[in-house]
């Protein structure tokens, strides 16, 4: 299948800084440009969740313009964590920081992978090397990384973690964790992954959602622990396509729950539960809602890769549902071009 080349620069949409602000306190995604816009569209249902005060609503406001601000900084922060880790931090585990290694990976996704490479590859021979969760759905399962590649990867973490290191939130609904950008590991980890590994899988699992395009991504490692952050609303991702990987610890709860594509009225009538199994990932559409039960015990940590196709996000962002309206970022931005990849032909999407 011919696949895209990586462009050189990439875009964000304009509306990051407008849409899909998460106030925690109310469970809400909201569009924020200013009071009365925030009053007229979301006042009852604010109302209907607690926000019932003037103080209340002062509150909420304060927040939102402070999390704008947040956005508007945030690819410049990001890039002097970046340079700040790259000169001052000393790894635990340097080794991970080498490239991508096939030893680091499960048998069964190497087998996958590169059966889904091989001529002749089908969508009925790969499932056989999976694990359907739910077909209806389109959500599988199966072995990503071995254990001792987990445990490195963990501890490698964790010794970030206890560093005074700067440290980025992995993305607005999650407050502790990595982003794998500013610790150094895009380049050596997510983006072999990436192209030799999941765009071939996914290729023949969502040739409708851009499997076979897959030209960036955003990775982060989200942590669940007592005391921190312990549950995850309901939500959809800025991404195609999405692997979701146990890392460990030891935990119990914390189970991803599924429900329809956000698109689809009543998506999360019947939401459907998908218990972590460390060492093992999770694919499913980004468009498909989902969230994550509360933590029982223990610390749950998890990789989260959004994978991006610029051939299917340049008609329509994800996040506005709107043509994209561009701004030039640095890196992979959101995963945006100002051209279609030559060598796509966006016709077998449609």
């Amino acid at each position: 299948m011919a696949t895209a080349g990586v462009p050189q620069r990439f875009c964000r949409c304009a509306c990051f800084c407008s849409e899909n602000l998460y106030v925690a306190r109310y469970g809400l995604h909201v569009r924020f440009r200013g009071e009365q816009q925030l009053r007229a569209d979301y006042g009852p249902i604010l109302r209907s969740r607690g926000c019932v005060t003037p103080k209340d609503f002062q509150q909420l406001l304060e927040e939102l313009e402070q999390e704008v601000e947040r956005r508007k900084r945030l690819e410049q922060e990001s890039a002097a964590r970046k340079a700040l880790i790259a000169s001052s931090y000393r790894p635990a585990r340097p080794e991970i920081y080498n490239p991508l290694q096939d030893v680091a990976l499960a048998p069964e996704f190497l087998a996958a992978a590169e059966y889904s490479a091989s001529p002749g590859a089908n969508l009925k021979g790969l499932l056989q090397r999976l694990e359907t969760v739910s077909e209806e759905k389109r959500i599988y399962r199966l072995p990503v990384f071995t254990a001792p590649f987990c445990q490195a990867l963990l501890e490698e973490l964790e010794h970030f973690e206890r560093s005074d290191m700067p440290k980025g939130r992995p993305n607005t609904m999650n407050n502790y964790g990595v982003l794998l950008h500013e610790l150094g590991l895009d380049e050596p980890l997510v983006t072999p992954l990436r192209e030799r590994f999941l765009r071939p899988l996914m290729a023949l699992l969502y040739p409708d959602g851009g499997g076979g395009w897959l030209d960036s991504h955003r990775a982060f490692v989200v942590k669940y622990a007592p005391g921190q952050d312990r549950e995850l609303g309901c939500h959809y991702d800025n991404a195609e396509l999405t692997i979701n990987v146990s890392l460990g610890k030891a935990f119990t709860g914390g189970a991803l729950y599924f429900g329809d594509l956000f698109q689809v009225p009543s998506a999360l009538a019947s939401p459907l539960e998908v218990e972590h199994v460390v060492g093992q990932g999770v694919l499913h559409r980004g468009g498909q809602l989902h969230g994550a039960r509360p933590l029982g015990t223990g610390e749950r940590w998890n990789l989260i890769v959004w994978l991006r196709a610029s051939a299917v996000r340049n008609r329509l962002c994800p996040m506005c549902c709107r043509k994209p309206d561009l701004v030039d970022a640095e890196g992979f931005g959101d995963g945006f071009t100002r051209e279609e990849p030559a060598t796509v032909d966006v016709c077998a999407m449609t």
